[in-house]
């Protein structure tokens, strides 16, 4: 995926949009969301580390929850990695994983409206949502011969 070319003043009125406040820190974290989808709040701490404007690694994640309230950004939590962080929000979107480099790219809606799924069970539960991660192997890994981690298991 390419570098995405943000202009921070659509960020700005974003933030208003949702009712946030404008503040340096959160104008920095949604322009390396939008730059970057699918960060950790390390790697977004360390994207802006190369750029003018200091936020500790507390304040990334203070601004993530302030962001994830305003509807503005998404936390997925990829069974054992670290949590990451989207933009993408209006949708139920899903996400294919490579097992090697962890790479992750957004797959669109399974089948039909959201919940996308039909459990066979829901026992009393309203389904609002159903998150679906695809796991295998990237072209870029499967060209370079790598192979799952040692300790998980391969696609089938």
């Amino acid at each position: 995926m390419g570098a995405v070319s943000v202009n921070p003043n659509d960020v700005r009125d974003a933030l208003r949009r949702a009712g946030l406040r404008v503040t340096a820190p959160r104008v920095l974290v949604l322009m390396g969301l939008r730059e970057r989808p699918h960060s950790t709040a390390d790697e977004l701490l360390e994207w802006m580390e190369r750029r003018p404007g200091a936020i500790s690694r507390q304040g990334v994640y203070d601004v993530l929850a302030s962001l994830e309230e305003g509807g503005l950004a998404r936390r997925m939590e990829p069974s054992g990695h670290a949590s990451r962080y989207e933009t993408r929000v209006g949708d139920n979107h899903h996400h294919v994983i490579c097992r090697v480099c962890g790479a992750i790219e957004d797959v669109d809606c399974a089948v039909g409206e959201a919940p996308c799924l039909e459990p066979s069970s829901t026992s009393g539960f309203t389904v609002e949502e159903a998150e679906v991660n695809y796991w295998g192997v990237c072209p870029a890994c499967q060209a370079a011969g790598g192979a799952p981690r040692t300790g998980e298991r391969e696609s089938r």
